[in-house]
């Protein structure tokens, strides 16, 4: 039977400030998936959050980018939005970009992560969020997931992972995508996914002679970008991503240990800062500290005929209390360098600022260098 996994998220008014979601936001999107389960429409749902993103996971077996299932995520955020209006919460409603829906909430605000596979017969699947970064902090955990056998050991002793996998990468500047062979582009890969403000890994496929469909995705990244959308800063894009692991595909523990290192990801205060990603459970995914550091949580479900058994608090675990604290010692020496470079974004990547109007201020006393 196939399954459509649908992980769509939207920073709808956040708590205080950019902090956490308000639990009367929480409990408002429960009330609008468990109508639609009981309609027929989801056949499970489960509603989170990281930072102040409101976090929709569903399982259905409608398809990728259907209808009707983004028309029930639009209305919820909809309906969401309206109760942070009451509560008079940071940025109400922040992340929807339009005041109608008009079939896909794909450049609309939201960011979208989806995958429609054939349910295996053990059927792990992992939703990670992230708060304050950018669709290009997966660039990272998702290709030594995929790619790195110093981190993957079924790449090497597993047959049926031997020959690799397919990276669908997209260049979210030119709005264009490209499928690259891992390990035989490994270099290639490498070199556009390095840049990460621009390449953004979307999809993961398997290869043929693997035990999975070649057209089924493995791995799925949300790659909206909110301010090229909005044409101004208006958040950051906060990305989510879906992992499916085991039999044929990284072990769970082989998709999870990339985040052991709490690598630098743009984002952080007002979007326009580099630090460290911090690995969190749920209940520690409140962004304080600069409104930050930017936060990833991972949380982790068996799918049966898709039924959600779980969560399961992934990064809730001692094993990333060493993440977490060279976090905290990267944030503090980053934090350290105050508005200078490379703690500050470098000028053609900076969302939230002056420096436009400063420099339309100051232009006429520029002066040509004599040498």
């Amino acid at each position: 039977m196939k399954i459509t996994f649908s992980l769509i998220k939207a920073d709808v008014g956040g708590w205080p400030g950019h902090a956490n979601v308000h639990p009367d936001l929480i409990k408002i999107a429960e009330g609008e998936l468990s109508k639609a389960k009981k309609s027929g429409l989801l056949i499970d749902f489960h509603v989170t959050h990281c930072g102040d993103d409101l976090e929709l996971i569903m399982t259905h077996n409608k398809g990728e980018n259907n209808e009707k299932i983004h028309e029930l995520a639009w209305n919820t955020f909809k309906k969401a939005t309206e109760r942070a209006k009451e509560l008079k919460l940071y940025g109400a409603g922040q992340d929807l970009l339009s005041d109608a829906f008009s079939g896909n909430v794909k450049g609309m605000g939201p960011g979208v992560a989806e995958m429609e596979f054939t349910e295996r017969k053990g059927e792990p699947v992992i939703a990670f969020m992230m708060d304050k970064t950018e669709p290009g902090a997966f660039n990272l955990p998702i290709f030594r997931a995929f790619a790195d056998p110093f981190n993957t050991a079924g790449l090497v002793i597993d047959p049926s992972m031997h020959s690799g996998f397919i990276f669908e990468i997209w260049d979210i500047h030119e709005h264009k995508s490209v499928k690259m062979k891992i390990p035989e582009e490994i270099y290639d890969v490498l070199a556009l996914i390095g840049a990460k403000s621009r390449f953004v890994i979307k999809r993961v496929y398997p290869k043929e002679g693997g035990k999975l469909p070649v057209d089924e995705p493995v791995a799925a990244i949300s790659t909206e970008k909110l301010y090229q959308i909005a044409g101004k800063y208006i958040g950051k894009d906060d990305p989510v991503a879906l992992v499916r692991a085991q039999s044929g595909l990284p072990a769970l523990g082989e998709v999870l240990n990339p985040y052991a290192f709490p690598h630098l990801v743009s984002g952080w205060m007002r979007g326009s800062h580099n630090g460290p990603i911090m690995p969190v459970g749920v209940k520690n995914a409140i962004c304080t500290r600069f409104d930050g550091p930017p936060r990833v949580i991972a949380l982790g479900f068996q799918l049966s005929n898709g039924k959600l058994v779980g969560p399961v608090d992934l990064f809730d675990d001692p094993g990333f209390d060493l993440a977490r604290r060279k976090a905290l010692e990267i944030a503090d020496y980053m934090r350290q360098h105050g508005p200078f470079e490379p703690h500050r974004l470098p000028l053609e990547d900076m969302e939230y600022t002056t420096l436009p109007k400063v420099m339309e201020k100051i232009k006429d006393r520029f002066k040509e260098l004599k040498d």
